[in-house]
Formats: structure tokens, sequence, C-alpha cells
């Protein structure tokens, strides 16, 4: 008779599934992870093996079903509903993801209040805050927050006998991990399942749009477990450096819109505030000194421009350092390894600091050009310019040496234009060459259009050392 298999343990945070458990994951190195899973159903074999007692359904072609169309509600936050698609979809299940401090209850709110403001229904449930602690921070942000119905409350069957009676349009659960149900603790891999699934089914029965705050793990995972992003229809990603202003929203995954749009926000002491154009903030504050360049970066459908800063100084130790921030450190080290290859730089003995300024993040690999002439210009500790100001450039980078072609060349060149920068660098544009562009078609091309001479190469770094010395 063949042993019956045990349900083992499950990681919380990729999902690996262990019959013993273990201090550390063996699907993703992370410890203290793995809970007790719970049994799977045993499904009763039928005529071929399948379930048995089901009842045959007919297919209907798709051109046959009737498809709803439901007006979104917009939250009156323009940033959050372009990234949204459009506003919020009726019976839709947000996700809404940050690090904690950088703003999330504060952007929820925002939208509640709005909501509120236009006669739609909404409720904001707090299960880490009370009562009193939410409404002095819905103070800062006007009279219209301050008419939010609010229940504090940590019992999930609480939670959906609140929403079944109220009804609302709206409802913000702040945050997904604090809702208990039944024996589980809050927080685990099954309560937080659980919560979900529960909260999906009463929103999409009553039309209620839910909005779930989740946390993220030092991993950047959404919410603990990856496995929530797939129950509800938006993904949502609240990032930025506490100790900056700056605050990006991203989709990640969004069943009713793109996922390629960006919302830019700043935080005040009022609250979160819409940049509604990001590249008079980004580029106007860029300094036209060695190692500044501007990057044409599109977000979706927007163009921004950004600015990109590297330092290249002498290492002191036997292996130098790679810092990134605000773009991915693999992507810098292929960045590096052509620029030395192709480039001729001598980058090998030499510490290389890069940085976005403003707190983004730059993604797309139309940013490689900037992050290359960024760093060339702080090795030979010259300026970079046209026209007087900070030279401006969009393209990415290939193993050979070679610039590949990225989209909206003629976006990213007239938005580089509308604030006054001169000639853009950047691979051929495919159709047509905007007016204001410089075409090159390799990393030693572009060096040359920009200025860094092979003879200046390597100067600010062999001027660093001497003066080490």
């Amino acid at each position: 008779m063949a042993k019956k298999k045990t349900p083992g343990f499950e990681c919380t945070a990729c999902g690996h599934r262990a019959l013993a458990w273990s201090g550390q994951c063996p699907g993703c190195s992370a410890w203290n992870t793995l809970e007790k899973a719970l049994p799977a159903p045993t499904p009763s074999a039928g005529v071929g093996g399948g379930l048995s007692g089901g009842v045959a359904a007919t297919p209907t072609p798709l051109r046959e079903v009737q498809a709803e169309r439901s007006e979104r509600a917009e939250t009156g936050i323009a940033e959050l509903d372009r990234v949204l698609g459009g506003g919020l979809v009726p019976g839709s299940l947000v996700l809404l993801g940050g690090a904690p401090g950088i703003g999330k209850s504060t952007l929820a709110a925002m939208a509640l209040a709005n909501l509120s403001e236009r006669g739609a229904g909404v409720l904001y449930v707090s299960g880490e805050e009370s009562a009193s602690q939410v409404r002095r921070r819905a103070e800062r942000l006007g009279d219209a927050a301050l008419d939010v119905p609010i229940l504090a409350e940590n019992s999930l069957e609480s939670v959906i006998a609140t929403i079944v009676e109220e009804r609302p349009q709206v409802c913000v659960i702040d945050s997904v991990q604090t809702l208990s149900v039944g024996d589980s603790a809050p927080g685990s891999l099954a309560a937080v399942r659980e919560v979900t699934q529960a909260l999906l089914e009463t929103g999409k029965s009553r039309d209620v749009t839910m909005i779930l705050v989740g946390h993220v793990t030092k991993e950047g995972s959404l919410a603990g477990p990856r496995s929530l992003e797939h129950l509800v229809d938006c993904v949502l990603h609240f990032e930025g450096e506490r100790e900056r202003s700056f605050r990006t929203v991203r989709a990640v995954k969004n069943r009713f819109g793109a996922t390629s749009e960006v919302g830019v926000f700043e935080m005040r002491s009022a609250g979160l505030v819409e940049v509604l154009d990001p590249s008079a903030r980004f580029a106007g504050e860029a300094s036209p000194a060695a190692g500044s360049v501007i990057c044409c970066s599109m977000e979706g459908t927007r163009p921004i421009l950004v600015e990109v800063q590297a330092l290249v100084a002498p290492s002191e130790a036997e292996l130098p350092r790679r810092t990134a921030t605000g773009i991915d450190r693999n992507r810098l080290a292929l960045v590096l390894a052509v620029l030395t290859r192709h480039g001729r730089l001598p980058l090998g003995s030499a510490d290389v600091f890069v940085n976005v300024v403003g707190g983004v993040r730059l993604d797309e690999p139309g940013a490689d050009l900037a992050v290359a002439l960024a760093v060339a210009s702080a090795n030979s500790g010259e300026a970079l310019q046209s026209e007087g100001r900070p030279l401006a450039c969009f393209g990415e980078v290939g193993l050979t040496g070679e610039l590949r072609y990225v989209a909206h060349a003629d976006r990213r060149v007239a938005e580089a234009r509308k604030f006054g920068l001169g000639s853009v660098i950047g691979p051929e544009p495919g159709e047509g060459k905007p007016k204001g562009m410089k075409i090159v078609g390799t990393i030693g091309e572009a060096l040359k259009a920009a200025g860094v001479s092979r003879q200046s190469a390597g100067r600010g770094t062999q001027r660093s050392a001497r003066r080490a010395a």
C-alpha cells in the first residue's frame, strides 16, 4: 500500500515546497521562511484518471460573449489614475506595496478623500493603527480626509461583515498582513492567502473595489509570498528612498491597463504632491560638471529627463568597487566592460560609482549610453556639454560595442529640446531623424561625438592617483 504523502513545508518567500523543515529554503536560500503547508485535496479518479461527478459545460465563442463595460472611478490623483489605466475598476482587487514609511497609507487616504468628496461610498480599514492615530495623519490632508469612515479591526470576519453591511464602492485594507482568520497567525502564508481570497470573493460579488496595502520583504517581494500577486488584478509598487522627497508608483501587473506607466510624487509636509512635469524637476537641477549626463528616458508613454552622475577614482582595494544607485548593478558591469574593451578606457583598477539623481530608478536599456558617457566624463575629468547645457543622450549598449535601437526617439529628443538642451546623442531611430539629434552607431563614435578623446580618457584617474601619491 502506498504511503500517504504529508503536506510538507512551503516557503513564504518563493513558494518552494519541501518534505522536511530546514532553516534555509532550498529554492531561494532565504532563512526561516519554511512553514507547514496546508494539505492538498486528493481528487477522486474517474474515467481517464480525471475527476468524477462533474457535469460537462458548453464552451461559448468569444464573439458571442457580452463584454460588460463599467465606468472607472477616478481617484482624483492624476498620476495614480495614469498608472491604473484611467481609474479604479469596480470589483477589482489592487495590491499596493512598498517599504515602511514610503507613503502607502498616505496615498490610499488621499484617494479615499477625493472619492468621498465626490459622493462615493468609501471605507478605510486599519489593522495596524488605532482610529486616533489615523486621524492625526489625515488632518494634514485636508477636511475631505476627515470625512472618510474608518474601521480599526483585525478580525477578517468582522471586516467582511462591515463591508457587506456598509456596501462601500472602494475599501482600503491597511494592511493585508494584519488581518487574522481562524487559528492562523496574522501575516503567515496561510493567513495572507485566505484573507486575500475572502476579500476577493467579497469584492467581486458586490462590485467593491479593494485596495490592499502590503509590506515588502528584504528582497522586495510584495506581501511576503509572491503567489499573492497572482490572486489580485493589479499590483502597484510604491518606490523611493525615505531620505529623499520623490516617490514613484509603477504597475507590475494590471489586468485593466498597461504596465509601463509610472506616476511621480513628492512627499511634503501636507502629504504627497503630484509631479506633473518630472523633467523640469530632475533636469532643471542638473550640474554641468564632469561625470554628469542627462538621460532621455521613457516611462510608459511619457518621456522623462533625469540626471545620471558618475565618479571614477583610483582603487585602494585589490577588487575595485562597482556601486550603482538607481540602475541595475549587473547592467553597470556590462557597460563598464564595453567601455574597457571597445572604448579603451582604463577602468580595471578604478572604483566606479553611478547614481541616478532624485531617487529615480531606470530599468529600461535606453539608459546604457547615459551611464557610459557619465563614466567616461568622470574618468577624463572633462564636462560633457552641448550649447552650454549638460549633454543629453539615450541608447542601448551591445556587447560588441554597438548602439542598439530604442523606441520613441522622437519623443525623447522633443523632450530634451523642450528644456533647451543641445544636440542629443543616440542610435539610429529607425524612422526619420529627429531635429537636433546626433546619430552614432558604436560606443567609440558616441565618445567622439560627446567630446571624449582617446588621449584625454583616463587623465582624471591619473591626476587623482598622482594627488593621492
